[in-house]
């Protein structure tokens, strides 16, 4: 479909990448990766005719369909949510006119004899199978499902798109794109804007997409579940593995290890050549020699080593005091706009030490409860705050609090205390602030810039209470890593808003899902929570309601005695009364069985809970874990206790 051809980027005089050369198929699900500042959008724009190369040329096959989707864009405010979304049919649009036009012209004349009008009337057969072919009876359809399954409701259909946000805004672009069947779909940073739910909705769209697909993305989870081919642009080359993004790192680092072989190899043929010569450049009797290898050295290529950012930066917060044992405690607590509830009867206690996600649907209510928590906005119910505790916030609005006119090293030089302050050149590179970039001014950085480097400040100052609203969204892989790094070792409490599963997976021990008005605490990591929705339904996480699990004897049985009537004992028939005997022991049957399960499942608890009181045990994920499990379980089996003793006494 696309082939490109020997490509040359240039900036300034210094080569972005050369001689790029590889070609894209139908089908093909292409992950483009490489270090900031390596090249990636720039490829991205050039295919998509944006921007010209140095040299070299990309070549397309005709009638070949390419959409873009960059990472920031101008967006128009003059229509409504559906109405702008339909700017992605314009095609079938422009057809539907052709069509009525030629039935106009065909009602309008009489000569149907004539080889012309026989002539329009095959154009006009043509045009309107064209046109059902092309989808314009169901296109609305199709509208709908795509914008809820990027997280519109019905309700946002007909409202004007400026009193949308930027990033819901950029989720309509995305709309547009992915509705206009593309043949080739160039992805710049997809998932920066949406969250858990609509990432999972665009995999599966993606999924089933017969268009051919190049995405750049630090999401390493949404990479890994797209792409089956990665593109890596290092040392100024274009480097192609037919292999997904995990098995591209494997690989990487075996022709990296490779690398460094042969290029010591190398080094030592070619040292081992200039002593030789230096040995006997001046000996009559070995000159030709001599003149042999001076020419070797000459023609030989250094091997070049890909790549690699090996310094190891390991950021960590500044000590802090001990805040009380309950930072976030709420309860009742609910926030209504209007007659519209965002949730009622939140209940949470939050304890010190523990990472918590906050996950979601956009609009659910996640970043109105961290408001809540920071007093910003009035709620009803009881929200307290524990003894001693200091709350660091970051949030997007974050970056418009910076001091405009000093440097972007001046501004964390100003907040950096103690041994942290020799190490700051180190933290701006690794949030990619490195060399003449941390002497720019802060008013022209970009929204992205002005966000990371909040971040940094955040890091730096004391606080025993962090609460992160999306914090990946404007980072690479490798200062999320860092950032990942820092949380973990630090000994606060931290939430988290994200819908960033990579970066959630292995630091949150608890999530709290929102919505539906409502909040729901899971124990467990983001995978234990996300695998068990999967299993449990298959509807939208925001229709998702917990359903209590009762064991089957239990419940059919409860379901037997519910249908039937109540009569006296001595007005049912031996057969009825023998099989209300049956029942009951089969519901007496279950409450012993539930009650023997709650005593073993409270022995192993007590088992864990005396691990966890050593210091080896609390430091064990993989315990607390199996600990939030067994509570978990013990909980739905006393409801099950619950239910079939209710039934039994019925």
């Amino acid at each position: 479909m696309i082939s490109i051809e020997h490509l040359s980027v240039e900036f300034s005089a210094r080569p972005l990448f050369t001689d790029a050369c590889f070609v894209v198929n139908k089908r093909d699900r292409i992950a483009l990766v490489g270090k900031n500042g390596a090249g990636k959008s720039t490829m991205l724009k050039i295919i998509a005719g944006e921007q010209g190369p140095t040299s070299g040329n990309v070549a397309m096959q005709r009638d070949v369909s390419v959409g873009y989707l960059p990472q920031v864009m101008v967006l128009s405010d003059d229509t409504t949510l559906v109405a702008e979304t339909e700017k992605a049919f314009g095609h079938i649009h422009e057809l539907q006119a052709h069509v009525e036009a030629l039935h106009n012209e065909m009602a309008e004349r009489t000569d149907y004899d004539s080889p012309e009008y026989m002539e329009l009337v095959e154009a006009f057969t043509r045009e309107n199978e064209r046109l059902e072919l092309m989808g314009a009876q169901n296109y609305r359809a199709e509208i709908e499902r795509t914008l809820q399954g990027l997280g519109f409701e019905r309700s946002d259909f007909d409202r004007p798109t400026r009193e949308f946000s930027g990033g819901w805004r950029m989720r309509i672009e995305l709309a547009k794109l992915l509705l206009a069947r593309h043949d080739v779909l160039l992805l710049d940073e997809p998932t920066n804007h949406l969250d858990i739910e609509s990432i999972r909705w665009l995999e599966q769209f993606l999924a089933r997409s017969s268009a051919a697909v190049i995405l750049v993305s630090h999401d390493r989870a949404f990479i890994n579940n797209v792409t089956q081919r990665t593109l890596e642009i290092s040392c100024g080359k274009v480097i192609d593995y037919r292999v997904p993004y995990n098995e591209y790192v494997r690989l990487r680092a075996e022709r990296r290890e490779a690398q460094l072989r042969a290029y010591e190899n190398q080094q030592k043929e070619m040292a081992d050549i200039r002593d030789f010569i230096e040995r006997f450049r001046y000996k009559p009797t070995k000159a030709v020699q001599v003149q042999s290898r001076i020419k070797q050295l000459e023609k030989m290529v250094p091997i070049e080593i890909d790549e690699v950012d090996n310094a190891s930066l390991h950021l960590k917060f500044p000590p802090c005091q001990r805040s009380g044992d309950f930072p976030v405690i709420c309860e009742s607590v609910g926030k209504t706009y209007g007659e519209h509830c965002v949730f009622s009867d939140v209940d949470m206690r939050i304890r010190r030490g523990e990472k918590v996600a906050f996950v979601g649907r956009n609009g659910e209510g996640k970043s109105t409860l961290v408001k809540c928590i920071m007093g910003e906005i009035p709620f009803d119910g009881t929200l307290t705050i524990g003894h001693g505790v200091e709350i660091g916030y970051y949030a997007q609005n974050q970056a418009q609090m910076l001091d405009e006119s000093i440097t972007v090293f001046d501004t964390i030089d100003y907040v950096a205390r103690g041994d942290i302050r020799l190490k700051i050149r180190d933290i701006l590179g690794a949030f990619m602030f490195g060399g003449e970039a941390s002497e720019k001014k802060v008013k022209v950085l970009s929204g992205g810039e002005r966000s990371r480097l909040a971040m940094i400040r955040l890091l730096l100052e004391p606080m025993n209470l962090l609460i992160l609203d999306e914090p990946t969204n404007h980072l690479d892989m490798r200062t999320k890593d860092v950032l990942k790094e820092a949380i973990l070792a630090f000994d606060g409490t931290v939430i988290i808003v994200s819908h960033d599963r990579e970066f959630l997976d292995g630091l949150v021990t608890k999530v709290y899902e929102f919505g539906g008005g409502k909040v729901r605490e899971h124990i467990g990591g983001i995978y234990d929570f996300l695998q068990k929705k999967d299993i449990d339904t298959l509807d939208a996480l925001h229709t998702l309601q917990e359903q209590t699990r009762v064991t089957p004897a239990a419940g059919k049985a409860h379901a037997a005695v519910a249908e039937k009537a109540a009569p006296s004992e001595g007005a049912i028939s031996y057969a009825e009364q023998k099989e209300i005997a049956r029942q009951r022991r089969k519901l007496e049957q279950a409450v012993k069985d539930a009650e023997k399960r709650i005593e073993d499942l409270e022995d192993a608890i007590a088992g864990i809970e005396a691990q966890l009181s050593t210091p080896e045990g609390a430091a064990d994920m993989a315990l607390c874990t199996k600990y939030g499990e067994l509570k978990k379980e013990l909980s739905e089996a006393e409801d099950a206790w619950s239910l079939a003793l209710e039934a039994l006494e019925d």
